[in-house]
């Protein structure tokens, strides 16, 4: 089957929005056993839009375009899709009844530019949104099925649900793909690819083997088309569990900071977080996941050092001899975070972000975790020379992964730590 995506917006074609919409309707469909064969992107040009839909619909068994579909001038699918398919475009009562009600829960007015939303090409079937104000619709063009999604990611991941029941009642029971998604953390794609050839040299041809590095997590993606495979795609799941071990934090879409919450609220802890590089990063890593009140106390960032020593008690003294970015200092705060929120656990972090602020004893990328109990607080002095975005990310990912670990029982100091440990003394 030929599936061809066309993607618009003048806001992508700028670099102003990245693509995320792409990636996520590849992946969805490659769930059915659908694989995408082309991609094309334009800027909101009704020309060029019309010429490249036009091709498309004669070459492909399948077009889905997302954007356009908004009120504003440049939203465009709509009409261009109708100009393409030589048919009237008319305005559609189940989509105008959807934009009455949408508004009306809003309490606002449905003016002319929204009602623009319910003019769409005739003959059309909607593709319900139950999020946004802009339904999705398909139409048959020259034998080709196109359809029409918004652009708005939330919104499309709703759609697309809508979208995937459609082509199973369309194409019957396609070759599913079953997919096996480990999340790991402190592993990256070339280093888990030697360790897998080491550690299974004669892997087996019938799971596809596959990683997705992001930050901070990477996946390593376990895909089989058949289900005689399953007990094989299994037997392969069981190995990488033996040669990862606990840099495995879960399966599907598990998040660090999700897992983090589900071991506090399995045992009944609480957890505070005391930020200073990372600027209350570690605690909105956990209040975005619902329920995190459960497990998550409070979140304290003291950027600087009077904010320290006044509100999570650190002493001056050290913060004079040892600096901000010391041992003393963040065993301090990872204490003073403990006592002042009531919390079993905490998580510290003191470092240096970059660009600038860096010296030869604390370069920039330095940072000092800690970590633990009352009874227990451990340490690690870590390098992370990265742009300042990235580092604030892997440092709030790694203060997670050490209350996960701690909550597990696991190693506290994991293969990661060997290549981005600071000497003892070095940046004391």
């Amino acid at each position: 089957m030929d599936i061809q995506l066309l993607l618009t917006g003048n806001e992508i074609m700028s670099g102003d929005t990245v693509d995320s919409n792409s990636a996520m309707m590849a992946q969805r469909l490659a769930s059915l056993g659908l694989t995408v064969q082309r991609k094309i992107t334009v800027g909101d040009d009704s020309a060029l839009l019309e010429r490249e839909l036009a091709n498309m619909t004669r070459e492909a068994d399948l077009v889905i375009v997302n954007g356009g579909l908004g009120p504003t001038i440049d939203d465009l699918t709509a009409e261009i899709l109708a100009t393409v398919a030589d048919l009237p475009i008319a305005e559609h009562p189940e989509a105008l009844a959807h934009l009455e009600q949408w508004c009306a829960k809003r309490n606002l007015t449905l003016n002319a530019a929204n009602r623009k939303q319910a003019l769409l090409p005739a003959g059309c079937t909607l593709i319900p949104n139950e999020t946004g104000s802009a339904v999705g619709f398909s139409l048959e063009v020259n034998d080709c099925l196109v359809l029409c999604t918004p652009g708005v990611p939330s919104e499309l991941s709703h759609m697309l649900e809508h979208v995937l029941d459609l082509l199973r009642q369309r194409l019957g029971n396609p070759q599913q793909h079953n997919i096996l998604r480990l999340q790991t953390f402190g592993l990256g794609e070339s280093s888990a690819q030697q360790i897998i050839s080491d550690g299974v040299p004669d892997w087996p041809p019938a799971v596809d083997l596959g990683f997705r590095a992001g930050a901070p997590q990477m996946e390593i993606k376990l895909t089989v088309t058949n289900d005689d495979d399953l007990a094989l795609q299994q037997a392969c799941r069981h190995q990488l569990e033996d040669l990862f071990g606990d840099h495995i934090i879960g399966e599907g879409d598990t998040l660090l900071a999700e897992r983090v919450l589900e071991l506090l609220v399995e045992r009944g802890k609480t957890l505070a977080t005391a930020e200073s590089c990372t600027g209350g990063l570690i605690a909105s890593m956990l209040t975005r996941i619902a329920g995190s009140s459960r497990g998550f106390h409070a979140g304290f960032v003291t950027y600087d050092n009077d904010i320290k020593h006044r509100v999570l008690g650190v002493p001056e003294a050290l913060l004079e001899e040892h600096g901000a970015v010391s041992e003393p200092v963040v065993v301090a705060m990872a204490e003073g975070a403990m006592q002042r929120a009531g919390a079993d656990y905490s998580i510290a972090v003191s470092g240096i972000a970059g660009p600038g602020g860096g010296s030869n004893e604390k370069p920039v990328g330095t940072v000092w975790l800690a970590w633990g109990s009352p009874e227990n607080i451990e340490t690690c002095c870590l390098n992370w020379p990265v742009e300042r975005t990235l580092f604030q990310t892997m440092v709030a990912a790694a203060g997670l992964d050490m209350i996960r670990r701690t909550l597990l029982g696991l190693d506290s100091q994991p293969r990661y730590f060997d290549q981005r440990r600071v000497r003892a003394g070095a940046a004391q």
